[in-house]
């Protein structure tokens, strides 16, 4: 109950100071240094969040889809998981200063209503004297499905932390580490309600529109059955100065980041468990 209060205590709080501090870095800015572009084309980098936040009065409209998982055995017939049962996310972001942006999404698995924060703590500077842009993410998702599959209505609600660090080294090459936290309200033994995970992602350069594309997320909580597995995502994008599609395989399906921090069964490394999918963003200004 008290990381509850934590979290949402954090997610009123947190506004507050975006605001704060993009008053004093538009000063800091206009007299000293100026600001680098972001280190990705797009809010997303496969399954994770990146530190790009839309400046205000864009909307993004967001989709996410994952199709089933591939199975290779022996008179596999699902086209690659495209004929499997599939996942899908749509959203909607928008920017209401600079530096803070808020989000609804919609989810088909488990009927999940997610509610989303994102704001630049600390941006990457030209002449390096920030070397890092720190942009916080954090959102509440609300599980819809009839109330039969909960116990208390509380169950239905998670929530998910994360501090997303990145660096744009140059036009070509840009990384980021982000440490998370993800909370159930409830699940089943052996699995834990808390889940402390960090993310590392790359995106490399290989002409001005397309771009390779990297995505890891290990686990530090760690079950006596060890039934979570560590995220893993390869893939492609193509990005314009609104648009943003990446093709990619991956094997988390959940797409709600707490869902594939506590739930994810599917080994990339050993099992070969994947899945194809794609995300698409499009922003008007």
């Amino acid at each position: 109950m008290k990381l509850n209060k934590s979290i949402l205590i954090a997610l009123f709080v947190l506004p507050l100071s975006f605001f704060a501090q993009e008053k004093k870095d538009s000063i800091v800015a206009s007299t000293k240094s100026k600001f680098e572009r972001a280190a990705f084309e797009s809010s997303a980098l496969i399954e994770s969040q990146t530190n790009v936040v839309n400046v205000k009065g864009t909307l993004e409209m967001t989709i996410n889809h994952r199709f089933g998982i591939v199975n290779t055995g022996p008179g596999a017939n699902d086209g690659l998981g495209i004929w499997a049962p599939a996942n899908i996310r749509f959203a909607l972001n928008y920017g209401i200063t600079n530096r803070i942006n808020v989000g609804f999404g919609t989810t088909k698995d488990s009927r999940l209503q997610d509610f989303n924060l994102k704001g630049a703590i600390l941006r990457q500077t030209r002449d390096n004297r920030m070397p890092v842009s720190v942009t916080y993410y954090g959102d509440i998702a609300y599980d819809a499905r009839p109330p039969e599959n909960f116990v208390h209505s509380t169950d239905r609600w998670s929530y998910y932390n994360q501090i997303i660090i990145a660096r744009r080294f140059n036009r070509s090459i840009s990384f980021q580490v982000a440490p998370s936290i993800s909370h159930m309200n409830y699940v089943e033994a052996p699995m834990k309600s808390d889940i402390v995970s960090i993310e590392m992602g790359a995106r490399v350069k290989v002409t001005s529109t397309m771009a390779v594309l990297a995505d890891y997320n290990y686990m530090y909580t760690k079950y006596d059955t060890n039934v979570t597995k560590p995220g893993m995502a390869l893939g492609m994008e193509y990005s314009t100065g609104s648009h943003a599609f990446q093709l990619f395989i991956t094997n988390y399906r959940s797409i709600i980041s707490q869902y594939n921090a506590v739930y994810n069964e599917n080994d990339f490394f050993k099992g070969g468990k994947y899945c194809i999918g794609f995300n698409v963003t499009r922003l008007f200004h």
